[in-house]
């Protein structure tokens, strides 16, 4: 079946991820700078949260982009990336008000570690329904950069009981890692 309707939806529900996300930012009482120093931990995890969000977005635009058809395994496998997605905005404002605290940020790290498990999932279902030949077979290869993201995560969650600030820096490090563009898909649809 084609592939419009999935991408179309998906973009929709990413842009009401990211404006739930925003949505959660509180204005602050006061009309000085210091009334904004509270906010401070709330932002900085709006600002990490709208990079991974707006990472997978990217990475699923090219990886659509590189796919010809789908089928219903790989709607389901869709549906399920955007589950835990959607669940960004919660883990981002538990975290975001609560920051220091283990517990808000090893479900921080389970979200994305889900979201990751669910992209590769249905990237690998893509990859079988179109062949490892295939442009985006070619691209992705073994995915090592996505593996990597994985066991960040899943080292990540149990820190958060240790030193939760380490925690974040793993975070912050895939999400930097991922923020340079990944050209591969690119790179092998010009050849």
């Amino acid at each position: 079946m084609p592939k419009g309707r999935l991408e179309a939806f998906s973009d929709g529900v990413i842009a009401i991820i990211i404006t739930i996300m925003v949505l959660e930012l509180k204005v602050p009482r006061g009309a000085d700078l210091q009334s904004l120093r509270p906010l401070f931990p709330v932002f900085l995890t709006y600002i990490l949260s709208f990079v991974f969000v707006g990472i997978y977005w990217n990475n699923h635009h090219h990886m659509l982009h590189a796919a010809r058809h789908v089928n219903g395994t790989i709607l389901w496998l869709n549906m399920h990336l955007l589950f835990w997605l959607s669940l960004i905005p919660f883990a981002t404002g538990w975290l975001g008000e609560n920051h220091g605290g283990s517990w808000p940020t090893a479900l921080y790290g389970a979200v994305l570690l889900m979201a990751g498990v669910a992209y590769l999932l249905l990237e690998r279902a893509l990859i079988a329904q179109h062949g490892k030949d295939s442009t985006l077979g070619t691209a992705v290869g073994t995915d090592v950069k996505a593996k990597l993201s994985l066991a960040s995560y899943a080292i990540a969650i149990p820190v958060a009981f240790v030193d939760d600030w380490l925690s974040d820096l793993i975070y912050v490090a895939v999400a930097l890692m991922w923020f340079v563009p990944d050209r591969r898909i690119e790179a092998v649809m010009k050849e």
